[in-house]
C-alpha cells in the first residue's frame, strides 16, 4: 500500500484526474521542486491539504497559481512557494508547541496541524495583543510579513523557541528565521519572496517634519 502518492513519480497515476489534483500537482512539481522546495514532508502535506478550500468561492479555479490571493475579509493568502518554504525552514519536530498566526484562511495552520504536538492559531490582532494563548510555544510561525515582533507576542514563546516568518525592510519582503533569547527576538533573513504584509506588525511611525 502506498501512503503517499507524492513521493514517487510510479505512483503519480494514484492521484484522481480532475481539475484541481492536476493543478495541486502542477504546483509541486512548477513551483515548489523547481524552486528546491524537496523535502518529503513538504510535498506530502501539500499534496494532501487541499488549497482550494481555504480561498474564497470565487478564487477556487486559481488556488494554484504562483501569486497571493486576497481573502474574504481583505487580507492575503501567500503564494504556495511561501507556505513550501514555511514548512521547510520551520522543519517541525513533532513534539513541539507551536503558534501560527493566521491572517485569515487556515491553509497553514492546517499544513501544520499534523507536525506538531499541540497548535495554537491566532490572528494578527490577537498576536500583537496581550493574550497569552499559545504560552511556552516552541515554533512561532507568521504567515506573512511583519516589520517587528512585538514583545508580547515573544513572551508566548519559550526560551529558544524557533521563529519562521517573512520580514519587511524598505518595502522588500524575506523569508527570515530566528529565535528568542534571553535579549528578546533575533531573526536573519533567509531570502527575498514575494510576502504580504501584516500591517497589524507595523512599526510605531516617528514624528515627521
Amino acid at each position: 500500500m502506498i501512503s503517499d502518492p507524492l513521493d514517487s513519480a510510479e505512483a503519480a497515476n494514484t492521484i484522481p484526474n480532475t481539475g484541481q489534483h492536476r493543478a495541486r500537482r502542477a504546483m509541486i512539481d512548477s513551483q515548489l521542486r523547481t524552486s528546491g522546495v524537496n523535502t518529503p514532508f513538504v510535498i506530502r502535506r501539500m499534496g494532501q491539504v487541499a488549497r482550494e478550500d481555504y480561498v474564497p468561492v470565487a478564487s477556487k479555479g486559481v488556488a494554484y497559481v504562483d501569486r497571493a490571493i486576497r481573502l474574504e475579509n481583505g487580507a492575503w493568502l501567500p503564494a504556495p512557494l511561501v507556505q513550501g518554504k514555511t514548512l521547510e525552514e520551520a522543519q517541525p519536530a513533532g513534539d513541539e508547541k507551536a503558534i501560527v498566526v493566521d491572517a485569515g484562511s487556515g491553509y497553514l495552520a492546517e499544513l501544520f496541524r499534523p507536525l506538531v504536538a499541540e497548535l495554537t492559531v491566532i490572528s494578527p490582532e490577537e498576536a500583537v495583543g496581550k493574550g497569552t494563548k499559545g504560552k511556552g510555544a516552541d515554533l512561532l510561525v507568521i504567515d506573512g510579513a511583519v516589520e517587528e515582533i512585538p514583545a508580547a507576542l515573544a513572551k508566548r514563546l519559550a526560551d529558544g523557541a524557533r521563529i519562521v516568518t517573512g520580514m519587511v525592510t524598505n518595502g522588500v519582503t524575506r523569508m527570515a528565521v530566528g529565535r528568542k533569547t534571553d535579549s528578546g527576538v533575533s531573526l536573519m533573513p533567509v531570502y527575498d519572496l514575494g510576502i504580504p504584509q501584516l500591517h497589524e506588525f507595523d512599526k510605531p511611525k516617528g514624528w515627521s517634519f
